[in-house]
């Protein structure tokens, strides 16, 4: 009897370590992919209205790789609603100029804040799975509005 129940512990904090393995892995990713397109320098004419924008919407997403298992699931939607009230920000400032871009980074966004939303305090395999996919689609809409952005904002 003591030997079945070691597993099911085993399971659990293996579950969360998982999930914010996985988490980490996809945000890291968007780090590296959002590295190079920083708007540190502006061009002669100034910065976009939205360029800082971008600029907290990646410092946000960078965010995410400061998690660890004891920020909990909490830890990960608080760092989550960030990221979603950053690319609010950004979508209202930048839509006009690009609308395709900035209507995926809300849908994208959309998805992960739902999908992370219902997370449970120790999250199941296919949960895990569905955030890490819906991150990865955040760092991809987001880094596709970084590099059609990057002469604006360079």
């Amino acid at each position: 009897m003591g030997r079945s129940a070691w597993p099911g512990r085993a399971r659990s904090a293996q579950r969360g370590a998982w999930a914010f393995a996985a988490l980490a892995l996809a945000a890291g990713a968007g780090v590296v992919a959002l590295a190079g397109c920083s708007s540190s320098s502006s061009s002669s004419s100034g910065p976009a209205a939205y360029c800082s924008a971008r600029t907290n919407l990646e410092n946000s997403i960078k965010g995410l790789t400061s998690l660890n298992a004891s920020s909990g699931v909490s830890g990960l939607k608080s760092q989550v609603n960030e990221v979603a009230n950053n690319a609010s920000k950004l979508v209202s400032s930048a839509k006009g100029d690009f609308p395709s871009q900035t209507s995926a980074i809300t849908s994208s966004v959309n998805t992960l804040k739902s999908s992370v939303a219902t997370l449970s305090s120790s999250p199941s395999a296919a949960q895990i799975v569905t955030v890490t996919k819906d991150a990865a689609s955040v760092v991809s809409s987001v880094t596709s509005f970084m590099d059609a952005s990057s002469s604006k904002c360079s």
